[in-house]
């Protein structure tokens, strides 16, 4: 029997996804497993499976092309079998402009408001914000705030005004010159990080650890494994078992905010992130807390790998509870991460870097030192909490036996 091959919903918040390659060609022998494409969802590219035998008769959507979940894109056929009779089913289209926000007061407000008068628009500070960088016309909007005022809830409903002056002009061309559309994975990434820092009141904290005494460990784990055949630990992997630890120490963080509370995760969903062709995606490994050194590192090989390979499931990159961005491997010494809503925080680790510093009867001795970032939500975490778990993390990371016990 011929079988419509439908696209599918390979996550939570997926409504529609970017066919980005054919993997199997027309007239190409199809087996259960197998994969048929690569389609492009609104947080990674994903390899697409086979779920039924047959031949791959026809291509029903082009490469490029954005379509609605539940739509055919493939028609796949029997042994002996040849194509329904009827024509075609519905054929899916290209994507047209992103459809309005669904209706709230503040945008059915905004599509009746009349044209400026020129009156003076009442508007909190980071609502004025918000609409100066998605491109909105207060003027145009109904405030829910005290005494009409427009708040951020309000602009954040609304749809862009049509080019504003300040968007409208884009840079003069020159020879050489070339305009990258984004994706669909990019534009998520643009959007959600907007939000981020204009909705989410980050603060940050620094530390510098001695870096020394995990260097010392990791080269000797390491030169007893590696004759053997046995696993080599990254620093990365010591860093993410130090951070998970260190989290059931000072469980505050580990949570994110709910609106009227704060929710405080029972376990240690740890993300860190991997950087893709497409941008950033950020596997979790689950219930990290729990897991040996060993363990976090096969967990680290095994997720990074299929990230880059566009092979992790939905719910290996759902539901974390905090994250680590690493750019020691760069070259970067520091630098401050924007937090992966709805968590809390999220750490910066720097490249460890050979210094001198002050050491016992104040000689100045060689080190290596580590510089280590805490990105947080202050609705969340408090400054004496952020500090309370850096410390704990510098514990940890300057006596690295501690997380062998």
């Amino acid at each position: 029997m011929a079988t419509y091959i439908e696209m599918p919903k390979l996550a939570d918040t997926m409504t529609e996804g970017t066919l980005v390659k054919w993997r199997k060609n027309e007239g190409d022998k199809v087996e259960t497993g197998d994969v048929i494409a690569e389609i492009e969802t609104d947080k990674a590219t994903m390899e697409m499976e086979a779920f039924d035998d047959g031949v791959l008769h026809k291509h029903l959507v082009a490469v490029g092309t954005k379509v609605p979940v539940g739509s055919h894109i493939a028609l796949l056929l029997g042994k002996g079998e040849q194509p329904p009779a009827g024509g075609a089913p519905p054929q899916s289209k290209p994507a047209p402009a992103p459809a309005a926000p669904a209706a709230t007061p503040a945008s059915k407000a905004a599509a009746a408001a009349p044209a400026s008068s020129g009156a003076r628009v009442k508007a909190s500070p980071l609502a004025k914000k918000i609409a100066a960088e998605r491109g909105v016309d207060l003027s145009t909007l109904a405030g829910t705030g005290p005494g009409g005022r427009i708040v951020a809830q309000d602009v954040e409903s609304a749809r862009p005004s049509a080019a504003p002056a300040a968007r409208a002009a884009s840079p003069p061309a020159a020879a050489g010159d070339r305009r990258i559309p984004l994706g669909g994975m990019r534009s998520i990434i643009a959007e959600r990080l907007l939000a981020s820092k204009t909705t989410i009141p980050h603060f940050y904290l620094f530390i510098e650890v001695d870096a020394a005494p995990l260097m010392k460990l990791r080269a000797d784990l390491n030169a007893a494994s590696e004759p053997v055949g046995g696993l080599k630990f990254t620093v990365n992997d010591f860093v993410l078992k130090a951070v998970a630890a260190a989290a059931r120490k000072v469980p505050a963080v580990n949570a994110s905010f709910a609106g009227d509370a704060i929710v405080q995760y029972g376990s240690v969903h740890l993300s860190f992130a991997v950087a893709v062709e497409e941008g950033l995606v950020t596997p979790v490994i689950r219930d990290a807390h729990t897991k040996s050194l060993r363990e976090i590192s096969d967990a680290v090989k095994d997720l990074a790998g299929r990230a880059r390979g566009k092979r992790l499931k939905p719910e290996e990159f759902a539901g974390g509870t905090l994250t680590v961005s690493n750019l020691g491997s760069y070259g970067i010494e520091s630098f401050s991460a924007i937090i992966n809503p709805p968590q809390a925080i999220i750490l910066s680790v720097g490249a460890i870097v050979k210094k001198p510093i002050v050491g016992p009867n104040d000689a100045i001795v060689p080190g290596q030192r580590m510089s280590i970032g805490l990105s947080a939500d202050h609705r969340v975490v408090d400054g004496a909490i952020g500090a309370q778990y850096l410390a704990e993390l510098r514990k940890l990371i300057e006596s690295p036996a501690l997380m062998l016990l």
